[in-house]
Parts: C-alpha cells; sequence; structure tokens
C-alpha cells in the first residue's frame, strides 16, 4: 500500500484525490492537511504526518508547494505537485527537492490532457509555421491564477516547437486598436465563470481554413486518476523532477 498525505485535502482537488484513492487498489490515505479544513479529520501541518515511503499529494499553494517541497526532501518522500502559479523562488524549491527524492510536477494532471500536448506537436508539424495560433481556456469562477498553467504550458511547448521564445506568447488584447496581430504571436485568453471545470482550446488558422484541438474535463475525477498515477510512479522512482509524460512512460524507476 501507498501511504498518501494530501496538502489541500479540503480543496477541490484534495476532495477528488481522497474519493479516487479510496476507490483504487493499492493507497492508503494516511493523513488530510488543510488549515481550512473542518473537524478532526484534518491536521493543520503536514510535518508529524510526512515520513520516508510515503508519498505527499499538493494542491494547496506556492508557500504550501515550497513547505511541502522542503519537508519531503528532508524526510525522503516522495511528492506529487499540482499548484499552479508559482514564482522562481518556488521553482527553486521544487528542483532542489528533486535532487534528494522523486518530485512530479504538473499542470494538469488529466491523461486526456496529454493527448491534447500530444496532439499540438502533430499538428504543428503538419501545419505551415505561418498558421496563427490561440489557445482559449476555460474554469470556474473561483480559479485563482490565469491564464491557467495548463494554457500556459501549452503555449509554452507551441513557442519552443516553433523555435520561439517566451515572448511571442500575448496574454489577452486590450481594448481598442491593437493594430494587426504580429507574425509568430502565441495569444492565451482566460475566460472564468459558472462551474467549468477545465476547457482548452488550441486554434491554428491559415488562408481560408482553420483547425480546433479541444480537451474538455466534465469532472475533477479526470486530474485525480492521473494524480494517483504519478503517486505510484514516484513511490519507485529515482530523485529527480518528473512530468506527466514520465509516469505514462513509466521513465526513471529504480532499477
Amino acid at each position: 500500500m501507498i501511504p498518501l498525505v494530501v496538502v489541500g485535502a479540503a480543496g477541490r482537488m484534495g476532495r477528488a484525490v481522497e474519493q479516487a484513492a479510496a476507490a483504487a487498489a493499492g493507497f492508503t490515505l494516511k493523513a488530510r492537511v488543510d488549515p481550512a479544513g473542518t473537524g478532526a479529520g484534518y491536521a493543520r501541518d503536514a510535518a508529524p504526518h510526512v515520513e520516508a515511503g510515503d508519498v505527499v499529494v499538493e494542491f494547496s499553494s506556492p508557500a504550501g508547494c515550497r513547505a511541502a517541497a522542503g519537508l519531503c526532501a528532508a524526510r525522503g518522500a516522495a511528492l506529487v505537485s499540482g499548484t499552479t502559479g508559482l514564482s522562481a523562488q518556488d521553482e527553486a524549491a521544487v528542483r532542489d527537492a528533486a535532487g534528494k527524492v522523486a518530485v512530479l510536477r504538473a499542470a494538469n494532471f488529466s491523461l486526456g490532457v496529454l493527448a491534447l500536448r500530444r496532439a499540438l506537436q502533430a499538428a504543428l508539424a503538419a501545419v505551415p509555421a505561418d498558421w496563427d495560433l490561440e489557445i482559449v481556456e476555460r474554469h470556474h469562477r473561483g480559479k485563482a491564477d490565469s491564464p491557467s498553467g495548463t494554457a500556459l504550458a501549452l503555449a509554452a511547448e507551441a513557442a519552443r516547437a516553433r523555435g520561439l521564445t517566451e515572448q511571442a506568447v500575448r496574454c489577452g488584447r486590450e481594448r481598442g486598436r491593437t493594430g494587426p496581430r504580429l507574425p509568430g504571436e502565441i495569444a492565451v485568453h482566460a475566460l472564468r465563470g459558472g462551474t467549468w471545470v477545465g476547457d482548452h482550446e488550441v486554434l491554428l488558422a491559415g488562408e481560408g481554413e482553420w483547425l480546433e484541438l479541444r480537451h474538455v474535463a466534465q469532472d475533477r475525477a479526470a486530474f485525480a486518476h492521473g494524480v494517483l498515477a504519478a503517486a505510484r510512479f514516484v513511490a519507485g522512482a529515482s530523485p529527480g523532477l518528473y512530468t506527466l509524460d514520465d509516469a505514462v512512460n513509466d521513465r526513471g524507476r529504480e532499477p
């Protein structure tokens, strides 16, 4: 059994991971950690509950991610992290932890989004390089960061595939005469409202035709199943910083 310590357990993703783990074989929920949690089932601090052999699953905040990374590195526990909107300092803490333990980070744990990313790479290789690329993402009204980490990851991967820098990525357009679309621009647009779980569209537009790639998450269970796949992977992986691709392809396992 893989012991899970869920940080951010009272949040939407924390609850989804708990439900998925309860229905899956091979996991035991060791602790729910969340200062916002109510009732006796929640701990305010992860430190008393984390030890070597555990997998910490973290969907909390940038500060919570940084703290979880340091704790895992100190205790020898693996880390699965899904918090987005990290600063350079937060990212550095995650990389430091990956030098000591297995860490898997993803902006989106949906296996369908993984397929979307692979489909985008194939599409970029197939269409002319001057086709315009726009990304539109929709999330619920309570989402704290914008654009989504998934949308930014898609834009960054598209920029690399086209030999562009991050300066090519543009977030939204202001009102007024913004001028014509710049060559090579990759625009990302964020919509917020209602209870959208997660919707990402990638549009490639040429002369007189266009192509749309889209993934829609109807329930957070879609992400939770990917989280459990990541937890199974890091439980037996060597120290390092991994992605969901590594977990799906089973790269980095201990011999």
